[in-house]
């Protein structure tokens, strides 16, 4: 299950944005492992955002999932990769005080072994992306 370090939660923080790290496979393709998120603390959540939030049952622990819908209580929370699990289907629903804030870009580190120009190029065109609410391209939100 992604896991933003847990130094960079800066939740009622004065600033309102800060940076998280992924960790695991259950938000892939859209995150991957060690990928890094600008996360905008606060900010409202709508249905099919990537958020982060604290897990319920471990409430030390951060989680990155996707908001699937507003249910009574709070919101339903899934991963993008069906088979990774760690998310309502698991705990239920998340209760909005859990919710952090919403990831708004992410970028994906340099490797050392790309040195080349050329492989430096092609990191700097593809590393970095905006995350949006990819509500129509999700099957497994329309599918619960």
């Amino acid at each position: 299950m992604p896991e933003p370090s847990q130094d960079a939660e800066r939740a009622r923080a004065p600033l309102p944005f800060g940076v998280a790290e992924v960790t695991g496979p259950s938000m892939v393709p859209t995150l991957h492992h060690g990928d890094r998120l600008l996360v905008h603390y606060g900010a409202r959540v709508r249905r099919g955002d990537v958020i982060v939030l604290r897990h319920p049952f471990q409430q030390d622990l951060l989680v990155v999932k996707r908001a699937a819908e507003r249910r009574e209580g709070g919101w339903w929370v899934l991963g993008d990769n069906a088979y990774a699990g760690g998310d309502s289907t698991d705990y239920g629903v998340v209760p909005d005080e859990l919710v952090l804030g919403r990831v708004r870009f992410r970028y994906r580190p340099r490797t050392p072994d790309r040195r080349s120009p050329l492989a430096v190029a092609a990191w700097a065109l593809s590393s970095a992306r905006p995350v949006f609410s990819d509500r129509s391209a999700s099957r497994r939100l329309r599918a619960r």
